[in-house]
């Protein structure tokens, strides 16, 4: 049962409830929180619990009713994070908001070999080491492992790369040594998940815990299997996920990533999942991997191996480095948009110095954002079945190409044209229904030439707006190393994005291109090892180039935001009619409602005009976005400024927009409504 104490509770009325409790052979476990104390009291209910609820000091009780009591989320409401020290001290928390992967090989084969990996997945973003160094095998001629010796190796590899480090636990006569040793973490396998005995030895040394899903276990079962260990003293508990045995084959065992969500509501217990025993077949691990983080796992543990196919476990199973590091470059890009982030160690905080310490994130492909909801594509679908034609920039396998695929959901046909210039002269002619147009990356800035179209193009207007992550890789020709390069080729912004990279290769010649596609259909004509492109990877295989490295722009977090624009022939002048077409137009199908608009206005020659214009906004209650000003062309010192701002989930949204319309074009000199449009939202 859960006692929850009056926050006047004196020292004397604890000591007698403690002595009460005791007397009942309870254990107790008392936890403070932010505005309550509470007693948590384990054992056999032989009371009326009345006989507590009025002893001095005690606010209510409140019985457990499950079999698993510290487990459960009635004995703690609160999310429970374990903390693991790393050897700079840092603390790797398990739980909360932050996604933890741990990573390592199935077994500690050498040292040579652990150093090896540990290097690799610290470099990745791993922030825990897994190996193993006692090995529970079905059958008994196969490989062990290195017991003791193991243990220590994994230690001296953990704390060379700043990682703290579990291994599995297999009988309890090796706690000791494992203790010896420095275990950070212990590891309870499948196997062993009903050995209670061992579960009530690893309790007492109060040390994190990792408890494995049995192979047949029930939820149930798994949490008073956590019982266990809480009620032996261990107050750091983590389940794993690893897969149950059913009747099917395809895989090793199958994963159940629906205990994820199941187990929140019934435990404050961390939870992580274990795709590498769960699938079995290494090309199916990452895609679990994700799966799990998306079903809201705290965290992952999966194998990785240098040389898997020479592994003395489990090498069909592990990841090869690169793969791990693709797998955290896809963490990273999903975490926001769960609202988490991923756990890091902090470099300079390690005791031991590692060198070539920074992300090796270039042998890394990554998946396009995963939002998980449609964008406002369907707002915007030709209503006949003619497909669509929408401009962009550049050749096939360009960025702008791939947003369209996505926003379009296939209902369009990309028309490529030579220039951002010619995208909205194409829209403006009928050449084209629509265009798509980049406007701004999270890394390199705007891109300031299509602000400039913006303003020129009167009779083409924004209708709505998409966010593409961007994934660059260095393409060339058959068989090209590194060591081959002597130029590259790129847009300028994609050389902005992968700056980093480029630095590290300071002798090559930078070429600018009119699009990263271009670049590589540049490269692919001139069939030469000397070449390379930075470009999208799909462009490998539009230009029957080879992926050099993959994922080399500087930040995972990389993403460009295109306007998808229109003509407006049909647009009626008036400022308010313009507003109302241009929001029916981005709402016509669907339901799907404005939330976005844009400005171009330019200033009186005249103090605090500006303040002025910007005063309309916060006026009309709209959330300024972005402010951008460029110079106007032929009017030396005058300037647009550019508007982006957030519109209200009020009815009267189109309303607001032709007030601000009304009172930007009283106090400014020029004022023209961009588009009132759905912005995709990250």
């Amino acid at each position: 049962m859960v006692i929850v104490l009056k926050s006047g509770i004196s020292a004397a009325e604890k000591k007698a409830l403690a002595k009460f409790l005791g007397s009942q052979n309870f254990k107790t476990n008392e936890i403070a929180g932010e505005e309550k104390t509470i007693i948590a009291a384990v054992g056999r209910l032989k009371m009326d619990p009345r006989e507590v609820e009025v002893l001095p000091g005690v606010e209510r009780v409140i019985p457990i009713s499950k079999p698993y009591k510290m487990a459960s989320r009635e004995f703690k409401p609160q999310n429970s994070v374990v903390e693991i020290a790393a050897p700079s001290g840092q603390l790797i928390r398990v739980g909360g908001q932050r996604i933890v992967a741990m990573a390592g090989p199935c077994a500690v084969e050498s040292r040579e070999q652990m150093m090896a990996v540990a290097k690799r997945v610290a470099e990745s973003g791993a922030t825990i080491l897994r190996g193993g160094a006692y090995k529970p095998r079905t059958s008994p001629y196969s490989f062990q492992g290195l017991g003791e010796e193991g243990c220590k190796i994994l230690k001296e590899a953990g704390d060379k790369y700043g990682l703290p480090v579990v291994t599995e636990c297999v009988a309890a006569e090796y706690i000791p040594a494992m203790q010896k040793a420095g275990i950070d973490c212990y590891q309870v396998g499948a196997r062993n998940m009903q050995n209670f005995e061992m579960l009530k030895r690893l309790g007492k040394i109060n040390k994190p815990v990792i408890l494995k899903r049995g192979l047949s276990a029930t939820i149930e079962e798994w949490l008073m299997s956590a019982e266990y260990l809480l009620s032996s003293g261990c107050e750091n508990v983590i389940l794993c996920e690893r897969g149950i045995r059913t009747y099917e084959r395809a895989t090793r065992n199958t994963l159940d990533l629906s205990a994820v969500p199941i187990l929140r509501g019934l435990t404050h217990l961390p939870i992580i999942v274990d795709p590498s025993h769960a699938l079995g077949i290494r090309d199916k691990v990452s895609p679990m991997a994700l799966a799990a983080v998306a079903a809201g796992a705290d965290g992952i543990i999966v194998e990785v191996h240098c040389n898997p196919d020479k592994a003395l476990s489990d090498g069909p199973q592990s990841l090869y480095p690169e793969q791990f590091d693709k797998l955290m470059r896809d963490i990273d890009a999903l975490a926001p948009i769960l609202g988490r982030e991923v756990a890091r160690l902090r470099k300079n905080e390690s005791p031991a110095k590692i060198t070539g310490g920074k992300k090796t994130a270039k042998s890394a492909v990554l998946g396009e954002k995963a939002s998980g909801k449609k964008s406002a594509k369907s707002a915007i679908l030709k209503t006949s079945a003619q497909k669509l034609a929408v401009a962009f920039c550049g050749k096939r396998g360009a960025y702008a190409e791939q947003a369209i695929a996505r926003h379009f959901d296939g209902e369009a046909e990309a028309l490529p044209v030579d220039s951002f210039r010619e995208i909205f002269q194409s829209v403006l002619d009928g050449r084209a229904d629509y265009g798509m147009v980049p406007i701004e990356n999270s890394l390199a800035g705007s891109v300031y030439e299509n602000y400039d179209n913006l303003a020129v193009f009167e009779d083409v207007s924004i209708v709505s707006s998409v966010t593409l992550r961007i994934q660059h890789a260095l393409l060339g020709a058959k068989g090209a190393t590194l060591s081959d390069i002597k130029s590259v080729y790129s847009h300028p912004q994609g050389f902005a994005q992968c700056s980093k990279f480029l630095a590290e290769h300071s002798g090559w010649n930078k070429i600018d291109a009119a699009s990263t596609a271009s670049a590589a259909k540049f490269v692919s004509e001139k069939d030469s090892r000397a070449n390379a492109a930075i470009a999208s990877a799909v462009n490998a295989k539009y230009y029957k180039l080879c992926v050099i490295e993959e994922s080399i722009e500087d930040d995972p977090k990389n993403y460009t935001r295109f306007f998808v624009i229109a003509a407006n022939h049909f647009v009626a002048r008036k400022k308010g009619d313009l507003a109302a077409s241009l929001a029916f137009r981005a709402q016509k199908a669907e339901g799907v409602k404005p939330n976005a608009v844009s400005f171009v206005f330019s200033t009186k020659n005249e103090p605090g005009s500006l303040y002025k214009c910007l005063g309309v906004f916060d006026k009309n209650k709209l959330n300024l976005t972005r402010l951008e000003s460029r110079p106007v062309h032929g009017e030396t010192w005058k300037y647009n400024f550019y508007a982006d701002a957030e519109l209200s989930p009020d009815e009267r949204n189109v309303e607001y927009v032709s007030a601000v319309l009304e009172a930007l074009g009283k106090d400014a000199q020029g004022v023209r409504l961009l588009g009132v449009y759905n912005a995709e939202t990250r």
